[in-house]
């Protein structure tokens, strides 16, 4: 199936590794310009050049500010911005008494505003063009917190809200804007849990972990033309591990 992504230029916020990287791979599969971003200079540099993208912009999305100049860096590169995926690695774990002020702002900046400040960018110009794909990249526990991870369910849940709140307004304008929950997935995450793959796969109903590739295609056809009326939607990727409605 054409997606109709080729030669459409996208963005992807934490592309140098883990998901974020296979959601780039994807769109440069389907023949789109890519640029990623990571704080990892010659780590994202080398991503880039692996799998073909565009441009391996330098981006720590725990500074204020961050989300908006990785869009401006990307547009100048690229030409403009049509897709932006909205991505940033999870917070410190640690249980509700156990989180600092310092890793709740931390948290906040990398996980929220670093996605409102990119979006805030590159938004405008998708307007004016009426055409445009916003993806965010959360987590399940956005629906269905997990223990441990109280900065991480705290603030993705919100994201939601965010997708919900936004994706009317610009849907006249040809914009979509969902968001993507990824379940339990092997990647460099899930080794810093510290918890046994095997363990993780006696909660989910698929009794496996995912694989990146396969988030990278629901994110490529979310981005797609094939999309176009797909927008305000929570899809989860995740072997069937949320139970409720």
């Amino acid at each position: 199936m054409d997606l109709g992504l080729r030669e459409r230029r996208a963005l992807v916020l934490g592309g140098s590794a883990g998901l974020g990287r296979a959601v780039a791979a994807a769109l440069v599969a389907e023949g789109a310009r890519v640029a990623i971003c990571a704080r990892n200079q010659a780590r994202v540099e080398a991503a880039a050049r692996e799998m073909g993208a565009v441009a391996g912009l330098s981006c720590d999305l725990s500074a204020p500010g961050s989300g908006r100049g990785a869009v401006e860096a990307a547009a100048k590169r690229l030409g403009g911005v049509d897709v932006l995926v909205t991505n940033a690695g999870g917070p410190p774990k640690g249980r509700f008494l156990d989180v600092s002020e310092g890793m709740w702002r931390e948290g906040f900046q990398s996980l929220w505003l670093s996605a409102v400040e990119a979006i805030q960018a590159a938004l405008p110009a998708m307007r004016q063009r009426r055409w445009g794909r916003i993806v965010l990249i959360t987590s399940t526990a956005a629906k269905e917190p997990i223990a441990g991870l109280t900065v991480s369910s705290g603030l993705r849940a919100g994201l939601l809200g965010l997708v919900k709140s936004l994706a009317p307004e610009v849907a006249e304008d040809g914009v979509t804007v969902n968001a993507l929950l990824p379940g339990y997935t092997a990647t460099e995450r899930i080794a810093e849990l510290g918890v046994p793959e095997e363990t993780l796969a006696e909660g989910i109903p698929a009794r496996r972990l995912g694989r990146p590739e396969e988030l990278g295609a629901v994110a490529a056809f979310l981005a797609s033309e094939r999309a176009a009326y797909v927008t305000g939607q929570a899809i989860a990727v995740d072997g069937g591990f949320i139970r409720g409605l």
